[in-house]
């Protein structure tokens, strides 16, 4: 009887981890509630068990690599796409998208609300030596300010640049703490609760341009790999029930994301 028993759990358990995905996707995402809205749905709908880890999207991609998990959902189309060139994943699918945002002290010391573009308003924080935290760990947002800082060509150093190597919450909350500039997602800085003296100061620039990408990881290369579930959660990720979801997560009536679910590449 125990011996029935134990094997009648055993089976239990394996069916229950068998719908099991491990998705690493970024700390922006995460950080802006979507993913407690779309987590739920998904199991509903699919019976999969989205597990997932989240880090910035050069750790994403290293878990990728590596085989840690079954599919990324990140946002840096140039790594991503030398992440699909080098094997690691099958493809690319482009999923939703929003935008990045300039978040600093309400009575802006460096004048870049009246920006007329992101550059410019990199340049003018570089030029008054305004406060700046950087997250500083190779995320999709950390990759997107090191391009605005190339564009602006500044090569930002001093005191007055602070590097936390953390996720957006984290980043968010320290600048929060020293009233300084950041750069952020417009989801993460809608759906943040600290912050403080801060506002949303420059926005609009077709360079903040934020889009998410969903990589299914290679199974020729880790045929551990649950890439039958990557599979079906990427036909869900695309489906009407994953865009009405998506479309209609909003806070204080703003729309977060906008679902573009495009042909995989």
């Amino acid at each position: 009887m125990i011996r029935a028993f134990a094997f009648i759990f055993g089976l239990l358990a394996s069916t229950v981890a068998a719908d099991d995905l491990k998705l690493a996707v970024t700390t922006s995402f995460h950080n802006s509630g979507l993913s407690d809205i779309l987590l739920p749905a998904i199991q509903a709908d699919t019976g999969i068990n989205v597990q997932l880890l989240v880090v910035g999207t050069g750790q994403a991609m290293r878990l990728g690599q590596a085989g840690d998990v079954d599919a990324i959902l990140v946002h840096a189309r140039a790594a991503e796409e030398a992440f699909v060139a080098g094997g690691f994943g099958t493809h690319r699918r482009e999923i939703m998208y929003n935008d990045f945002v300039v978040v600093g002290p309400v009575s802006d010391p460096a004048g870049i609300a009246g920006a007329d573009t992101a550059q410019q308003a990199f340049t003018r924080i570089a030029a008054a030596q305004a406060l700046f935290v950087s997250r500083g760990d190779n995320s999709g947002t950390h990759q997107k300010e090191i391009a605005l800082w190339e564009a602006a060509k500044r090569a930002p150093d001093g005191n007055w640049y602070r590097s936390v190597g953390a996720g957006m919450g984290a980043a968010l909350n320290t600048a929060a703490g020293m009233n300084a500039y950041i750069l952020a997602d417009r989801a993460s800085w809608l759906n943040f609760g600290n912050k403080a003296g801060l506002g949303m100061l420059y926005s609009g620039d077709p360079a903040l341009f934020n889009q998410y990408a969903y990589i299914p990881v290679n199974p020729d290369l880790h045929d551990h790999v649950r890439a039958d579930l990557a599979e079906r959660l990427e036909v869900w990720l695309t489906s009407e029930r994953a865009k009405q979801l998506i479309d209609g997560y909003r806070i204080n009536d703003e729309q977060l994301f906008t679902f573009n679910a495009a042909a995989a590449d």
